[in-house]
């Protein structure tokens, strides 16, 4: 009786915890570690298979028209090739030093073999900047799986709770100096590393729970 009980308590506490990190997972986020306001960097989007069965085998971002970049590169990715569809603008807009005339609009990798297989995950960036002088950038995102199913990554978060599909954002920081004297949100990134932290420490604690019931039984016996 006292091991089942053991036994289950363990295992409640760890799926408890880890049920609580899993949504932070379970969705296309954005983050960078070197983008600022003004700046030049890197975006990573991570993008998780959420099917049981198919492959996701496009992604497609769109960045943004209203604060758009100067200048910006797609990385690349073995076994998928990419592609960019450009757009003029009717009037030039200033970013930074430079004057903006013709924009990148969207970014789309396209899986030449499998994909992203079901209970994996991948991750394509972008390069450019200068990065708009706003604290967070929406980048909405759709996401392709071979069998047909298209899911539109575009929902924008407004108060408290988080929509079914919400749009990947990336919080800027705001550069240099100013780091020191004003520290920024934290990222979703940096969410997702805590809820990491937490579903290992849930694992330490089911484990020692286990190990305490199974020695008390022994010493019963």
């Amino acid at each position: 009786m006292n091991r089942s009980i053991g036994r289950l308590s363990a295992a409640l506490l760890a799926t408890g915890l880890v049920a609580i990190a899993a949504p932070a997972w379970a969705h296309v986020d954005v983050s960078s570690a070197d983008a600022t306001r003004g700046g030049f960097g890197v975006a990573t989007f991570r993008v998780p298979n959420e099917s049981d069965a198919a492959a996701t085998t496009k992604l497609t971002v769109t960045l943004p028209s209203k604060a758009p970049f100067a200048f910006v590169t797609a990385e690349a990715k073995p076994g998928w090739k990419v592609s960019m569809t450009t757009e003029k603008l009717d009037k030039p807009v200033k970013n930074g030093d430079f004057e903006v005339t013709e924009i990148t609009r969207t970014i789309t990798w396209t899986a030449t073999g499998d994909g992203t297989a079901p209970q994996q995950y991948d991750t394509f960036g972008i390069s450019g900047g200068p990065f708009p002088d706003t604290d967070r950038l929406v980048m909405p995102a759709t996401q392709t799986y071979d069998d047909g199913e298209v899911v539109a990554w575009d929902q924008v978060h407004k108060g408290d709770t988080e929509p079914e599909h919400p749009a990947p954002t990336l919080e800027l920081a705001v550069g240099d100096a100013a780091d020191a004297a004003a520290p920024t949100a934290p990222t979703e990134s940096s969410s997702d590393d805590t809820a990491l932290i937490v579903a290992i420490a849930a694992a330490v604690i089911a484990t020692g729970a286990l190990l305490v019931s199974v020695r008390q039984n022994r010493q019963r016996a």
